[in-house]
């Protein structure tokens, strides 16, 4: 049965312009789960579930923030699992707070930034194996104050720091999210960062 958050969610992805043939694939992968998938909000489907993601910006623009991640050994963006919460904005913003310390963050749009099908391979979490499956993760854009002390969340990450856009690329093992995901977010970015530079 699909309730109000649900609906909401399913008429935001279905407004969202999706900036290349993997977003389009992946687009209708996230609304067919949406509609046909049970508890695709919640861990207990095990096969795929939605997430939230952030891409964190300096208020200058000129660096973005990453966390060394525990279990795939590699800096990277900072989110979590929806875990019944179909507002992922709110998701996205709470799990940047929680995984980096950092206080002061905000939305620099409430629309989704990006949107992208993960796969995540089978692995440990607390001393229970977790088999391989999807995450189905919206991305937001949201600004920190680059200030701020930041500090690990030891359960999740060894290290919190700032990077330039084009440095936590290349600071991530990962060769996939550097092509594919870290790379498309930058290009959104200067995209965003020029649009705003354009209206004022």
């Amino acid at each position: 049965m699909t309730g109000k958050g649900d609906l909401r969610l399913i008429e935001e992805i279905e407004n969202y312009r999706p900036s290349n043939e993997m977003e389009e694939r992946d687009k209708e992968l996230i609304l067919g789960a949406l509609l046909r998938e049970e508890n695709v909000f919640s861990r207990e489907n095990t096969l795929c579930h939605m997430t939230a993601s952030a891409w964190i910006t300096s208020p200058d623009r000129t660096k973005v923030l990453m966390a060394y991640h525990n279990i795939y050994d590699s800096w990277s963006w900072l989110g979590g699992h929806a875990d019944g919460d179909t507002d992922l904005l709110r998701v996205a913003l709470k799990e940047a707070k929680e995984e980096s310390g950092l206080r002061t963050v905000r939305p620099l749009m409430r629309d989704i930034f990006s949107l992208e099908v993960l796969t995540v391979d089978g692995h440990m979490k607390k001393g229970k194996y977790v088999s391989s499956h999807l995450h189905l993760n919206l991305t937001y854009l949201l600004e920190g104050d680059d200030r701020e002390m930041v500090h690990a969340k030891e359960d999740e990450n060894r290290g919190v720091r700032w990077f330039s856009p084009e440095d936590a690329v290349a600071a991530s093992s990962e060769p996939w999210f550097r092509e594919h995901i870290y790379s498309k977010l930058n290009e959104k970015l200067y995209a965003y960062r020029l649009l705003k530079e354009a209206k004022r």
